[in-house]
């Protein structure tokens, strides 16, 4: 009986490191079919795996070989139709391309397109790939509880498994070599001595030889009798808890739920709003989120009601941006916290209250905060929001943000210029 034990790091019948090598080469198909995809599902499917295909004619590699020229005679077997100086017609376009999305024919032939199935987490990360939160910054807590061990150097006692191996047998090799020196030199000396006893006949004296002999034996059992590695040798890390810089986020997710938002509209800025929540919760491990909705008045709500209440009314933008502030001055001290705002409407706000929106922000909520970033939904003419809103770029150009999304294929393209990566 026979026992197998497998012990490949890749699973059975997989290869990781040939997929990746090969997900690495086709990145530019798959991201781009990751942007398609984003756009064609639905809220609640927009996190799952994909299926990408590659046009077969960009599966091909470049080889190098002699180039064609001068006068070549070629012979094809079975030619009856063609003789020496006949001009052949140049096959049609499409003939032989075998895309396998042409018309049906009765000649050429080729391959089909490459079509192959990437999962959930090879989905997001091409998904969210080269996206940051911009401006965050490390921020120092007088109270912090988050601490890491750093090494400090090496200590004659501790545990086991803080032993460094290294450092033990230099220290072993250097006790060694200070305890044993004085006895190996006179070794040497006394080897030297008999030597030129040998090599010289007439001054051979068999009773010193047999004293040098006896005294090289006895500083050799010496020697051995001294341990390899003793317990005043033995080395520990010595690690000291150090607190370190925090970079701790909020993001504020401020959606306009009033009745001038339609049902498509909405969904439009769920969708933003899910891409944004799945991006922050995948590449920050310290980051709440904080769901606002509003029509007259604001709400702070959980998840499920922010992306499926049904609650609607009428339309004053300030009063989310009264509540945003309010959360942060209570709960996210700015000493404390990287701090930021996404906001979607359709930008139709009451007329008077714009002004006030514009007012908060640039007074009570731009200081304190990271990045604001504003998304308005509509496909007609820009709002008086918008307007109000320019006021705002104009004093901070750098953390204030305005992008217009005037489809559901305009999502995914413009929630990447709001987070994109840019270069320090």
């Amino acid at each position: 009986m026979s026992h197998i034990i497998d012990r490949r790091l890749n699973g059975k019948n997989k290869s990781t490191v040939n997929r990746q090598r090969f997900l690495h080469r086709y990145k530019k198909h798959i991201k781009r079919a990751v942007a398609d995809a984003v756009n064609k599902r639905s809220i609640t499917d927009v996190e799952s795996g994909s299926q990408i295909t590659i046009p077969d004619k960009d599966l091909s590699e470049p080889i190098f070989h002699h180039g064609r020229g001068g006068q070549n005679t070629i012979v094809h077997p079975g030619n009856k139709e063609f003789v020496s100086g006949d001009k052949i017609r140049r096959p049609e376009a499409g003939g032989g391309s075998g895309s396998g999305s042409g018309r049906a024919s009765n000649q050429g032939e080729g391959m089909d397109d490459f079509t192959f199935q990437i999962n959930h987490d090879e989905f997001l990360e091409y998904m969210f790939e080269d996206l940051e939160l911009p401006h965050l910054v490390k921020k120092q807590l007088k109270e912090s509880t988050a601490y890491k061990f750093r090494l400090a150097g090496f200590t004659s006692k501790g545990t086991p498994e803080k032993l460094n191996i290294i450092r033990s047998l230099r220290s072993a090799h250097a006790r060694r070599i200070a305890l044993s020196g004085s006895d190996r030199k006179e070794i040497r000396e006394l080897k030297r001595e008999l030597r030129e006893m040998e090599v010289n006949p007439g001054a051979y004296d068999e009773i010193r030889a047999k004293e040098i002999k006896d005294r090289i034996r006895e500083l050799n059992l010496k020697l051995r009798r001294l341990p390899f590695i003793d317990e005043f040798d033995l080395k520990y890390n010595n690690y000291v808890k150090t607190p370190v810089p925090s970079t701790k986020a909020v993001m504020f997710c401020v959606m306009d739920v009033s009745g001038s938002m339609t049902q498509e509209i909405k969904d439009i800025a769920k969708r933003f709003f899910i891409l944004l929540y799945l991006f922050l919760k995948r590449t920050y491990k310290e980051i709440d989120v904080v769901f606002i909705r509003h029509h007259t008045s604001a709400k702070e709500v959980d998840e499920n009601d922010f992306f499926y209440s049904r609650e609607t009314g009428g339309t004053i933008v300030s009063s989310a941006l009264e509540l945003s502030r309010d959360v942060i001055k209570e709960r996210y001290p700015v000493q404390d916290w990287n701090i930021y705002v996404a906001q979607a409407s359709d930008g139709d706000n009451w007329e008077g209250d714009s002004t006030i929106c514009s007012d908060i922000l640039v007074n009570h909520i731009m200081p304190l905060v990271q990045y604001f970033a504003y998304v308005e939904i509509t496909d007609r003419h820009h709002q008086n929001l918008w307007r109000e809103y320019e006021k705002v770029v104009e004093d901070f150009p750098e953390t204030f943000a305005m992008q217009q999304i005037k489809s559901v294929n305009d999502i995914y393209p413009v929630f990447r210029q709001l987070f994109e990566r840019k270069e320090a």
